[in-house]
């Protein structure tokens, strides 16, 4: 691990162990200066990774010195556990593809039926990018393709790859098409990982 981010990782264990925590405290903690502290502090607050709670006043004149706490974001969490008990009585009730049917609409929300393929490709884009998808579609010569550029549960999908089944009865459900998976967190010419979708019968109603 890079120093930089292993000092990153020091002042979060650190907080995580006392709740909150200053600048100053982590300087004398870990060692370091206070502003090389609040200088990793910053970044990790940009980061979304801790964020200002409240101030201690300062002995005599002074600006008040701010505390930090971690995020949500940082927080350990059971997610990945939930998860993985959900998809297992899911798969014990019966046919996976009919169990996310029914879940799908609680998660994303209704389809809207467009008489228009291309409406519904770019209402179904809009919904994926409100969803943390990164999400684009283009044309191509069997039909069109709808890529994702970011997984949001990539941290968990090795453990639980059914979640790609889910997103291609989201994408069927949307675009009243057969959706087939052809690339999965495959790396493009810039080197991020993305996935692909097929839309594998084009047949526009009449």
């Amino acid at each position: 691990m890079p120093i930089m981010q292993n000092t990153r990782q020091q002042i979060l264990d650190y907080i995580r162990a006392h709740q909150m925590a200053s600048a100053i405290e982590i300087s004398q903690a870990l060692p370091m200066t206070p502003a090389n502290a609040r200088h990793h502090l910053s970044a990790l607050e940009h980061e979304k990774l801790v964020e200002v709670v409240g101030t201690r006043a300062a002995k005599g004149r002074g600006r008040p010195t701010k505390l930090y706490a971690l995020t949500h974001r940082a927080m350990d969490h059971n997610i990945d556990l939930l998860v993985e008990a959900m998809l297992k009585v899911l798969k014990s009730e019966g046919d996976l593809d009919e169990q996310f049917s029914r879940l799908v609409p609680h998660l994303f929300g209704e389809a809207d039926l467009n008489p228009s393929l291309i409406v519904r490709l770019n209402q179904t884009v809009r919904r994926l990018d409100e969803m943390n998808y990164q999400a684009r579609w283009e044309a191509s010569p069997e039909g069109p393709r709808v890529i994702l550029g970011h997984c949001p549960y990539a941290v968990i999908l090795a453990e639980n790859p059914e979640l790609c089944q889910m997103d291609a009865v989201f994408l069927s459900s949307q675009l009243d098409q057969s959706v087939e998976q052809v690339a999965k967190l495959e790396r493009g010419p810039q080197g991020t990982p993305h996935c692909i979708f097929a839309v594998r019968q084009v047949i526009e109603p009449k």
